[in-house]
């Protein structure tokens, strides 16, 4: 049984891994920011533990963990999304941005690092995206971060690699989570079309791919696609 802890935990592909990992038999706690009923919803299913933190603010991922015992695994799944002209986004959002998707990260693994280093044994998986690896058109900021995602995990795969520790990275494709919901149906049953497998994906698909890097012990600095196809 491992410690694991997933930022993001309290909907879309958050949600289904922290079940996945529930299920698995680990103990589990998740990070959320706002979503209060949807975050007990998700512990009282999965018997997880859900503690309220932003993870762009330094100082509430410190006051999150220091709520825990020991950290096995992190999966620092939490991100947000924006679409529209890089020449019309204003500053505050691309800061914004900025701050969950990739200080997040950085915010997270600094505070499990005394935990990993301890016991020179650990677990990270980070979650870009298929447009971190190719870009896409109207959503060059988010593509920016996410991009930054799996630099960050290739080059901390490196770093802690002779501290025992493993970090690798999962770049999701079209996942039906409410991240999708203002591209209209029309569109992802277009974007199904397109993938080779002939479907968008669920939650759960990310997550499988998520309990296997948790358990892949000769596998680090890389990224699995987990698209269909569609970016290959």
């Amino acid at each position: 049984m491992a410690n694991v802890v997933i930022t993001g935990g309290s909907r879309g592909i958050g949600a289904a891994t922290v079940s996945a990992f529930a299920r698995r038999g680990d103990r589990v706690w998740f990070l959320y920011h706002k979503d209060h009923a949807a975050a007990q919803a998700v512990a009282q299913a999965t018997g997880a533990e859900a503690i309220c933190c932003d993870v762009a603010s330094c100082t509430d991922v410190q006051a999150a963990f220091s709520r825990l015992p020991d950290i096995d695994i992190l999966i620092c799944n939490a991100g947000i999304c924006h679409y529209g002209l890089l020449s019309a986004m204003e500053e505050a959002a691309w800061d914004r941005l900025f701050d969950v998707n990739v200080k997040g990260i950085y915010s997270c693994v600094k505070a499990a690092m005394p935990f990993f280093l301890a016991k020179q044994a650990g677990c990270i998986i980070t979650v870009s995206s298929m447009w971190g690896q190719v870009g896409a058109s109207c959503e060059a900021a988010y593509s920016a971060t996410k991009g930054a995602v799996i630099a960050l995990t290739q080059a901390l795969a490196k770093e802690l690699g002779p501290s025992g520790v493993r970090v690798n990275c999962v770049a999701p494709g079209v996942i039906l989570t409410d991240m999708c919901a203002d591209l209209g149906q029309e569109t992802l049953e277009e974007m199904a079309q397109e993938t080779p497998i002939g479907r968008n994906g669920q939650p759960e698909d990310v997550a499988k791919a998520m309990l296997y890097l948790a358990e892949a012990d000769f596998v680090t600095g890389q990224v699995l696609s987990v698209n269909g196809g569609l970016v290959v």
